[in-house]
């Protein structure tokens, strides 16, 4: 059995031979949890190689005593989030839910599809809890992807107005939302 700290000790002194055997052991069971998502071979094969990429070029940072499960996939998880968004924002929102009919949330309910229509439902729900200026400068960022200058210029408001009715808006709709965190974090990353 290899000793994944002495590994991880080589790499971070600059091992090619140890960062080489370090990703023979990881990528396979990256390359699965990153293609639950994605759907795509080719995708997954950049979001893994980027993940790994990453390790290398920041391998001094690297701490043997930590898990290096828990670093890789962290890392593999934020770019994950933004092949997400890149995707997103070169998709409808109708070709979104279809898209994402199929991805599973993590965690306790890994076994449940993600029902759209009820997420789409209690999303109207809560922005009916917003005042109306709070809902008319969420949907202007989040649904039209106003900037915060541009929803100040066109509504004749101070930028810092729009800031702040925008972060009340959001910890009203995330507060709201809670049920559905993977697919906020979706939706809210992406508009």
């Amino acid at each position: 059995m290899i000793d994944e700290k002495r590994l991880i000790l080589s790499v971070k002194s600059g091992s090619e031979k140890a960062y080489r055997t370090l990703y023979e052991m990881w990528v396979s069971r990256l390359y699965q949890f990153v293609y639950q998502y994605l759907k795509s071979e080719e995708t997954t094969d950049d979001v893994v190689q980027e993940t790994f990429y990453r390790i290398w070029i920041n391998r001094e940072k690297l701490d043997a005593e930590s898990s290096f499960k828990a670093y890789l996939f962290t890392i593999a998880y934020h770019l994950l989030l933004k092949e997400l968004r890149r995707q997103l924002n070169n998709t409808s929102m109708e070709e979104f839910i279809e898209y994402n009919d199929n991805i599973r949330t993590s965690g306790d309910e890994a076994e449940k599809q993600i029902d759209f229509d009820q997420f789409c439902k209690a999303l109207k729900q809560a922005k009916e809890k917003l005042t109306p200026r709070q809902r008319e400068i969420f949907e202007l960022n989040k649904e039209q992807n106003l900037s915060v200058a541009e929803i100040a210029e066109q509504l004749c408001i101070k930028e810092q107005v729009v800031r702040n009715q925008l972060s009340t808006a959001l910890k009203i709709i995330r507060t709201e939302l809670q049920q559905y965190s993977f697919i906020l974090l979706l939706f809210l990353s992406h508009f």
